[in-house]
């Protein structure tokens, strides 16, 4: 211990990349549900993020493009917009952004210079170290409650709810996105272990907006929020949407809330994102209506329309047809299989996916594997990979019931080789997407759009 207390006063961390690096040294640690460091910090730092009027937002898909949806609308109307997100797709700094533009490098490393030597103290506790989530949450509550001042926080989770950290905030709405398969090894096997940990982020008398729909976590939130008197505003109950049309590369909806009725545009892809275009909307609602929020429909509109969230069926070459879909659970594949038809009419449809090795594979190739005529099974260049071998043997397992008659799969280890070969591949009048986890879909997404400086991860 007592070397560990002596290295808090170590050099300060001189550059960008030391603060990243310190930070990024404590994946080790792993995801460790609780609250205790976090409190631990904020409570050494003044609770800055009491400071703060948060948006707390949580679900199994479709976290990130809701808070894309907030964001963009808030901005629109005239707020200062803080939104904290996580996996990156470009670069460490997109998870810490002030309206849309990401942490200055040399304010990220002010900050872990300040946050270090607090993170060693407690690792030097009985509690342990901070793991490189709680950092980061800790650095975006630092940057947002002493540096950059926002009028409100789009607050995404890490993973579940109720122990996550940033559950440390009281927000001023929560959102629940859906309940789906995912995290099980952490949130449990059942939709209703995981619903509960989702509704852990319902606060005493804060209100809740969510499109979840499974009757099982539908009670679970409806017991939550019942318990902690908070009003619960539920798709197909208390607000529904609809799509009426495709025009001019937008899908056009109707969205008919408690309040009133509105017809929407989004320019993001896919049927899912109306209903995490609705949720966003139901939330806006709210803080219109009993939060003073000055929302101008004009402006709300033209923030919907103009979203844009990247890795979420996001064309990205057109010669061939490329898109990119950080779709990595049962329910994205499912939202994928259904949303492919949209784009222009294609003969041919190659599909190139890596994973890690802790999601419901079998569950996920049961929704691709009837769409997909060629596909190419790669590792993704990050520690828990899955071996490529194996997914081809959970495909295998499953082509006489669920594939096409002339499926063919390619397992290419080495994603960057995969990537040439479905380039290699996808004819003009054809198809070629990237799925799986997002650690694939940045490095795809780096090479294919050329950003040299890319960085990735969790």
């Amino acid at each position: 211990m007592e070397e560990i207390i002596r290295s808090g006063a170590a050099a300060p961390l001189s550059s960008y990349t030391e603060a990243v690096d310190w930070i990024n040294s404590l994946i080790p640690f792993g995801i460790r549900p609780g609250l205790e460091r976090i409190e631990l910090l904020m409570e050494k730092l003044g609770h800055p993020h009491r400071k703060l009027k948060f948006i707390h937002v949580a679900g199994t898909n479709g976290k990130g493009s809701t808070c894309a949806f907030l964001t963009s609308a808030l901005i629109q109307s005239g707020y200062s917009v803080g939104t904290f997100t996580s996996p990156y797709i470009t670069k460490f700094t997109n998870r810490f952004q002030y309206n849309g533009t990401d942490i200055p490098e040399e304010t990220l490393l002010k900050l872990a210079n300040q946050l270090r030597p607090l993170a060693r103290e407690i690792a030097g506790s009985e509690l342990g170290s901070p793991t490189m989530f709680e950092v980061a949450t800790a650095l975006a509550i630092l940057y947002y409650g002493e540096v950059c001042y926002p009028d409100v926080v789009v607050w995404e989770t890490g993973l579940g709810g109720r122990l996550d950290v940033t559950n440390i905030v009281t927000p001023v709405i929560s959102v629940i996105t859906n309940v789906g398969h995912d995290h099980t090894d952490v949130l449990g096997d059942t939709l209703t272990l995981i619903a509960g940990e989702k509704a852990g982020i319902i606060k005493p008398g804060v209100p809740v907006v969510s499109c979840v729909s499974q009757p099982e976590a539908v009670a679970v939130l409806k017991a939550k929020a019942a318990s902690t008197r908070s009003t619960l505003y539920l798709a197909g109950e208390d607000f529904s949407y609809s799509k009426v049309k495709q025009r001019d590369g937008y899908q056009h909806f109707t969205f008919n809330g408690p309040f009133r009725g509105l017809e929407l545009d989004i320019a993001m892809k896919g049927e899912h994102q109306l209903e995490n275009a609705a949720g966003a909307m139901m939330a806006l609602e709210v803080l219109r209506q009993y939060m003073a929020f000055m929302l101008e429909d004009e402006d709300v509109l033209e923030g919907f329309r103009g979203t844009f969230w990247a890795g979420r069926l996001e064309e990205v070459s057109t010669s061939p047809r490329i898109i990119l879909d950080g779709a990595h659970n049962p329910e994205g594949a499912e939202s994928l299989a259904k949303s492919l038809p949209q784009f222009q009419p294609y003969r041919k449809l190659n599909l190139l996916m890596g994973m890690l090795a802790n999601k419901h594979h079998e569950s996920y190739l049961k929704h691709i594997l009837p769409i997909v005529d060629t596909l190419i099974l790669t590792e993704p260049d990050f520690r828990k990979k899955m071996d490529a071998e194996d997914l081809q043997a959970i495909a295998e397992s499953l082509r006489n019931k669920y594939a096409k008659d002339n499926l063919e799969i390619i397992v290419e280890r080495n994603w960057g080789q995969a990537l040439q070969k479905l380039q290699t591949i996808t004819a003009d009048d054809d198809l070629a997407v990237v799925s799986g986890t997002l650690y694939l879909i940045s490095d795809v997404r780096s090479t294919l759009l050329r950003q040299p400086d890319s960085e990735k991860g969790w």
